[in-house]
C-alpha cells in the first residue's frame, strides 16, 4: 500500500499554481482563457541582466558547483545594496543567496521551528507562509486585517496573538495578495510590540520593495534593536521580472544564515552558478528598466481600480504596492447561475474561469475567504478584456 506521510498530507496545493495549471489545461484544449491568477511579472529580464548571463557563460568559469550560501561577490553587493537602499546593516557571512525567496523562507522556518511552537502571520497572506510553517511542525496563528484598515493587522491585535509559544513573526510588505504597504509609524508600533519579547524572530518579506507607489519604502530591521533578531527576505523575481532565475536571498542574524546555510547545503546546494552571476549584474546595472516597470504598474493599477469600482457588489481599496488587487466579493456568495452555485470564493473562481475564461484566485488560499486575488501583471488590453468578461459573468449571477 502506497502511504503519504502526515507532513505532506497536512498542506494543501498551492492555489495558485493549481489555478495557473487549470487555465493551462483550457489552453491546451484550444480555449482562449486571460490569466490574472499568477503574479509573474509580464515584463522580459532587462537586457543588461540578460547579458551578465551570457558573459559568465562565456566566460567558462561558472560550471562548477556555486559555494551553498551564494559567491562572496554577490553577497557582497547585496551587503551593499542593504546598506545604500534600507540601512541594514548585514556583513556579507550573514547573507544567504538561496533558490528563489520561497526557499529563503522554508530555510528559516526549518532553522528554528521546532514542533509546536507558533508563528504569527499578518493575514492577507502569500499562501506558502502556512504551509512553510507546517512542514517545519510549527502551528500559523492568524492575525487578520480587514479592507477597511487596509489588510493591515494592527500591533494591538499582534499583542493579544504572543503567547508563550510564539517563536517567529512573519509578514509582506509591500504586501502579497493586498499590495498593502506598512508605513514607518506602522512599523514603530509593531516594534514596540516585539521589544516586549526578544526571543521572538521578526521575517519581513521584502521581495516586493521595488514596485511601491507611494512613500520610501521601510525596512522593520532599521528600527532601534531589531536587526539583531530581524531575517529580511528579498530577491530578485518581481523588481527585475527575473522570475524563472529563482535568485532570492536573506540577511539575517548570524546564527540564523549559518543555520539556514547548514539546511540548504543538504537540500539543494547552492542557487544555479549562472543565475547569480546574472543577480550580480541586476544590483550593479542601471536600474532604470525596473524603474519604468514600476511606472507601468502604477499605470495599470489605476485603470484597474477605476474598471473594479464599476463592478457591482465588488469592495476595492487601492493598493500602494505590488501588482494585485484584492476585492471583497461577499455580495455573490448565495448567489447562481443555472446549476453553478456559488457557495465560497473557490466556487466563484472557478465560475469565471468557466464562463468568463479568465483564471483568479481564491481569497481563501491567503487567509480571508470573502475575497479574490486579481494581478494585474498583464498588458492593458488583456485586462480590459479580462475585466469586462468578469463584469458579464457576474451579471449573470441571481
Amino acid at each position: 500500500m502506497n502511504t503519504l506521510s502526515n507532513r505532506i498530507k497536512s498542506i494543501p496545493e498551492s492555489e495558485t499554481l493549481a489555478m495557473a495549471a487549470r487555465a493551462r489545461q483550457m489552453k491546451e484544449k484550444g480555449i482562449e482563457v486571460i490569466s490574472l491568477s499568477l503574479g509573474e511579472p509580464d515584463f522580459k529580464t532587462p537586457k543588461h541582466i540578460q547579458e551578465g548571463a551570457i558573459e559568465a557563460i562565456n566566460s567558462e568559469k561558472y560550471f562548477a558547483y556555486p559555494p551553498v550560501n551564494g559567491y562572496l561577490d554577490l553577497r557582497q553587493a547585496i551587503s551593499e545594496k542593504f546598506k545604500r537602499d534600507n540601512g541594514l546593516d548585514y556583513s556579507a557571512d550573514q547573507i544567504v543567496v538561496s533558490n528563489g525567496a520561497k526557499q529563503s523562507i522554508a530555510n528559516v522556518f526549518m532553522a528554528i521551528l521546532n514542533p509546536g511552537d507558533e508563528v504569527i502571520v499578518l493575514t492577507p497572506y502569500w499562501v506558502s507562509y502556512s504551509a512553510m510553517i507546517l512542514l517545519a511542525e510549527g502551528t500559523p496563528v492568524f492575525v487578520q486585517g480587514t479592507i477597511e484598515n487596509d489588510f493591515k493587522a494592527t500591533a494591538d491585535q499582534i499583542r493579544e496573538a504572543i503567547t508563550d509559544k510564539t517563536k517567529a513573526i512573519i509578514f509582506s510588505s509591500p504586501c502579497n495578495p493586498t499590495g498593502s504597504v506598512f508605513t514607518r509609524a506602522e512599523l514603530e508600533s509593531i516594534a514596540n510590540v516585539l521589544k516586549e519579547r526578544e526571543d521572538i524572530t521578526i521575517i519581513s518579506d521584502e521581495i516586493y520593495e521595488l514596485i511601491n507607489f507611494g512613500a520610501k519604502h521601510e525596512s522593520i530591521g532599521t528600527i532601534g534593536g531589531l536587526l539583531d533578531r530581524t531575517v529580511t527576505v528579498n530577491g530578485f523575481s518581481k523588481g527585475f521580472a527575473m522570475t524563472g532565475w529563482r535568485v532570492g536571498y536573506i540577511g539575517a542574524p548570524l546564527w540564523i544564515a549559518k543555520a539556514a546555510n547548514k539546511m540548504q547545503g543538504q537540500y539543494t546546494s547552492g542557487n544555479c552558478s549562472i543565475a547569480q552571476r546574472a543577480a550580480l549584474a541586476a544590483l550593479k546595472g542601471s536600474m532604470e528598466p525596473s524603474m519604468e516597470m514600476t511606472k507601468a504598474y502604477e499605470k495599470r493599477r489605476a485603470l484597474v481600480y477605476d474598471l473594479l469600482k464599476e463592478i457591482p457588489g465588488f469592495e476595492v481599496n487601492m493598493p500602494q504596492g505590488a501588482f494585485y488587487f484584492f476585492p471583497n466579493v461577499r455580495y455573490y456568495l448565495g448567489k447562481s447561475h443555472g446549476d453553478m452555485k456559488i457557495e465560497t470564493v473557490s466556487d466563484l473562481c472557478m465560475y469565471l474561469l468557466e464562463d468568463a475564461h479568465v483564471s483568479l484566485v481564491t481569497g481563501e488560499a491567503f487567509g480571508d475567504p470573502e475575497c479574490l486575488r486579481l494581478s494585474y501583471a498583464a498588458s492593458e488590453e488583456e485586462l480590459k478584456t479580462a475585466i469586462a468578461k468578469v463584469k458579464e459573468s457576474l451579471a449573470k449571477l441571481s
